[in-house]
């Protein structure tokens, strides 16, 4: 642990044991969603499917690097990741995007993934606010994942007709805000 980093964060006035909890919610509402857009990716066929598989994988592909990245500074800042995996499921910031009763069922589909990608949001918009001025590293780090979040989120929501955002799908770039955080 790098104790002067929780140090100084505590020294900032940031409670470093609510920031943990919040941290390690996130990072299983990572984890848990990239297994769960595995499986949804995996129904996405036929040709409503087809259009929106890239988003998807792309989608799973940044949540598993959201992870990857929030999983040092937890132990940065003296916390750690549970030891048991249902645990760790269960403690998820956000619900599980399970695949809906009619895999068929193309907006049902983008309901579950938008919704997901809106309550990261949410989390990462949380975390912000609580680290903005105090907490540096952390609050670089979740204001990187809420950039890949808010991307993500348009992409489904247009898919749902809900209006336009202004978002583009990138192109053989993968997590451009997170990726600095992974080197």
């Amino acid at each position: 642990m790098a104790k002067v980093a929780r140090e100084m964060v505590e020294r900032a006035g940031v409670n470093v044991d609510q920031l943990l909890e919040l941290l390690v919610c996130n990072a299983a509402a990572e984890l848990t969603t990239y297994y769960y857009y595995t499986i949804l990716r995996a129904n996405l066929i036929g040709l409503d499917g087809e259009t929106i598989k890239e988003i998807a994988e792309v989608a799973r592909i940044e949540d598993r690097n959201h992870f990857e990245a929030l999983v040092p500074r937890i132990y940065e800042l003296g916390g750690k990741l549970p030891e048991d995996m249902k645990e760790f499921h269960d403690m998820s910031a956000c619900s599980p995007a399970y695949l809906p009763d009619d895999p068929s069922d193309i907006k049902a589909m983008l309901t579950v993934l938008v919704e997901a990608e809106r309550c990261a949001v949410r989390g990462y918009t949380n975390i912000c606010n609580l680290t903005a001025g105090k907490d540096h590293r952390t609050y670089d780090l979740s204001l990187s994942i809420l950039h890949e979040e808010v991307e993500h989120e348009s992409w489904f929501s247009e898919f749902l007709g809900e209006g336009p955002s202004g978002h583009f799908m990138r192109r053989g770039e993968t997590s451009p805000f997170v990726s600095k955080f992974l080197r």
